[in-house]
């Protein structure tokens, strides 16, 4: 039996544009066969190693203005809510961890997409240990239990690995897909060829 294509999926909850992928990845490579393995890492990090302070939407105001109207448009068009969290972008480091705890137990997109919904369509902070309980308990998920394995040191290092990993292969931005022959498609409007890509079309 072949074995189904894959794209693995790398975002950070702090990413507006990881918003719009998060809502869809999923329904989008079912239907065209494709498994999609979650991948949260952390920008910070990849920005600090570029002499980024904070992120270039922020660097750049002309860049920042054009992004939120472009969300506002996106969202409007795909039915989502869109509220501006404050401050941007927040610090995503407790909700990696969370995910990251949730991937092995098959948890890590209900929660993910429950907790930038939270995020971007409601403008909450997900620094904030409520927010992460609501979502976590939105997606069915014991939030007591979650958050005990997303304090342990294992989750801690297996998140600094995987933020290493992303820079190795490249990673620069997020939402980004790599595909299984190590192709990269930076941004929720190279969804559709990446898991085309993935599938050989």
């Amino acid at each position: 039996m072949t074995a189904r294509p894959t794209i693995d999926f790398w975002y950070d909850f702090a990413s507006s544009y990881s918003y719009l992928s998060v809502m869809r990845v999923a329904a989008l490579a079912e239907a065209a066969g494709v498994d999609v393995r979650w991948r949260p890492f952390l920008l910070g990090p990849i920005f600090a190693a570029q002499g980024w302070s904070t992120s270039p939407f922020n660097l750049y105001p002309a860049k920042g203005r054009y992004m939120w109207r472009d969300m506002e448009r996106l969202c409007e068009r795909r039915g989502l809510s869109l509220k501006r969290p404050s401050p941007f972008p927040q610090n995503s480091l407790a909700a990696a961890r969370v995910a990251i705890a949730g991937r092995d137990q098959g948890w890590i997109a209900g929660f993910s997409r429950a907790l930038f919904a939270m995020a971007f369509g409601e403008g909450k902070n997900i620094a904030d240990e409520a927010v992460l309980t609501a979502a976590l308990r939105a997606a069915d998920i014991d939030p007591n239990a979650a958050m005990v394995a997303a304090r342990s040191e294992e989750v801690k290092g297996r998140l600094r690995a995987e933020t290493e990993l992303a820079k190795s292969l490249g990673v620069f931005g997020a939402p980004s897909f790599i595909t299984g022959d190590g192709e990269i498609f930076w941004g929720d409007d190279r969804l559709e060829h990446a898991i085309g890509w993935a599938r050989g079309d």
